[in-house]
């Protein structure tokens, strides 16, 4: 079993040193003596925390960055009202004040206590991250057991790059309401992180003490800027040497270095990316955030030793065709 760990033991295993809360008092409480309201106190006493999310800034390998942490002890980490205003204040005043956004949800959707004024809390969400990403300001998304409902349709899906603690549930439904409506059980493995990570749904499946060095290097290559100079190609290197057909004899053989090679050997701050994030992955291509001296991009290149593979009947196609 993976280890399972609360917000602000992530926060202490990932960020460099203490962090500074960006958090307000919830406003507009039910009363004390509601059901509604006791469902609160519980939960405040068995978290630790007077919300389902934690929010403010820190330091990450020296560089600051902005966060929004779920807690699932609080009410499965489920969004309310005020847990919106806090996560959309969050992503407002990062954006505002131009720092990178590292969202680590861990949720059950939204609080079935405040019905549909809660649900739709999710396009006030989804709205601030598009603005974030808009801002060409990065935003990082790491999916933590259980993420599922609308946190994971709206906010847990936005990631420039998106990565997952092992072993993790993740999906829109969660298994007891699927087999509630279909009156069977989901597939094992189907909702696990390592499963969606192989189908292109997640770019990595991270550990938690090795998130720091992940999210680090793919800042490194996000918040770069590329050189003012454009890069010129020495003397004597012109790609129009020789005669086109020497070129197509040069890229056909065999020894002649492919992407990953050209990623170990000359780039730096390599973070690779897998599929599209919605659900298509193909092995033979590569695709990265990579550094290539001082200029940060991001990197896609087939590999020609998976890309040979059979296609098979009948789509099969002759060079002729």
């Amino acid at each position: 079993m993976a280890e399972r760990v609360g917000a602000r033991e992530l926060l202490r295993r990932v960020l460099d040193d203490v962090w500074t809360s960006w958090d307000e008092p919830p406003l507009g409480e039910p009363s004390p003596s509601s059901p509604y309201g006791r469902d609160l106190a519980a939960a405040r006493e068995r978290s630790g925390c007077d919300e389902a999310v934690l929010t403010g800034e820190g330091l990450l390998r020296g560089r600051r960055v902005a966060f929004v942490v779920s807690e699932f002890r609080f009410l499965a980490g489920s969004i309310g009202l005020a847990t919106a205003d806090r996560i959309v204040a969050a992503v407002e005043r990062a954006t505002a004040e131009r720092l990178p956004l590292l969202a680590a949800p861990s949720s059950g959707g939204t609080r079935m206590q405040e019905g549909t004024a809660a649900f739709v809390q999710m396009a006030r969400i989804t709205a601030a991250v598009a603005a974030h990403r808009a801002a060409r300001l990065p935003y990082l998304v790491y999916l933590r057991h259980p993420t599922t409902g609308g946190v994971f349709a709206s906010w847990g899906s936005l990631g420039h790059v998106t990565a997952a603690e092992p072993g993790a549930l993740i999906g829109f439904l969660g298994p007891r309401v699927y087999e509630g409506l279909y009156g069977e059980a989901f597939p094992p493995g189907v909702q696990v992180a390592e499963n969606l990570a192989a189908k292109g749904l997640l770019d990595a499946v991270v550990g938690i003490d090795d998130l720091a060095e992940v999210a680090s290097r793919a800042l490194n290559v996000l918040c770069g800027r590329p050189p003012s100079a454009a890069v010129e190609l020495p003397s004597g290197s012109s790609p129009s040497d020789g005669t086109a057909w020497e070129s197509i004899e040069r890229s056909r053989r065999p020894d002649r270095p492919g992407v990953r090679e050209l990623l170990r050997h000359g780039a730096t701050d390599v973070t690779l990316l897998s599929g599209t994030g919605q659900g298509e992955a193909d092995p033979g291509l590569e695709l990265a955030l990579a550094r290539f001296g001082a200029a940060p991009c991001v990197l896609v290149g087939q590999d020609r030793g998976l890309s040979l593979i059979p296609i098979p009947e009948p789509t099969r196609r002759t060079p002729s065709s």
